[in-house]
Formats: structure tokens, sequence, C-alpha cells
């Protein structure tokens, strides 16, 4: 799928994956992210064959002006979770809207594990 809007310039497009290169972009800049995990092992085979173009660790759908956001991160030992989660949402929210001029709907954020 793909975000379509149009203004006085014409039509743009983005796709999602060009939204899930530039969510991996701002999340890494995020306090407290070490990395990105894969949710599951067919991901994590898919990553490391290296099939397809995707983003390890985050995925996007974009249904009408509605974004979802579906984050797997590990992150950095003695930080507080809570908070370094609440500011990666944040920030991807912020960040995503004003890149794509639509609405980032949900953002989910699985913390797949702990590293120093």
């Amino acid at each position: 799928m793909s975000v379509k809007t149009n203004n006085i310039y014409g039509k743009i497009i983005i796709t999602d994956k060009t939204i899930e290169r530039f969510v991996s972009h701002v999340a890494m800049d995020c306090y407290g992210i070490v990395e990105f995990s894969s949710k599951n092992l067919i991901d994590s085979i898919i990553s490391f064959l290296k099939f397809g173009s995707r983003v390890k660790g985050v995925k996007v759908r974009s249904n009408g002006d509605r974004i979802y956001i579906d984050l797997s991160v590990i992150v950095k030992y003695g930080v507080s979770i809570k908070a370094v989660v609440e500011a990666l949402k944040e920030s991807v929210k912020y960040r995503v809207e004003r890149f794509t001029g639509m609405l980032v709907d949900t953002i989910s954020v699985n913390v797949m594990g702990v590293m120093q």
C-alpha cells in the first residue's frame, strides 16, 4: 500500500517501504534504542536472506490517510523502558506526520530484549 495525497503541485505518493526506512532512521536517533529485532522466525529468515527490501523490526501499513506502525526494538540496559518507549512513540509520530502530511493512527512498540 502507499500513502497518497493531492496538493496544488499535484499528486504525491509515498510507499510504505519509504516510510519504513524513514521510521528506522528516526527511531535510531532516540536515546535508549540499541537496534531493531525481528518479531518472529519468518521475519528473521527474510531479513537474513535479505529477501525483499524490508527493514528489520519495522512494519508500516497505510489505509487511506492513516498510517499504522509496528516496531520491534532492543532497549539499552539500565534505562527506563517506559520512558524510552514513550519518547520513541512521540518522536516517530511527530516526524512521520511532518514527513508524510498524513496522520499516524497507531504506533505499537514491542521490546524484544535488553542489551548493554
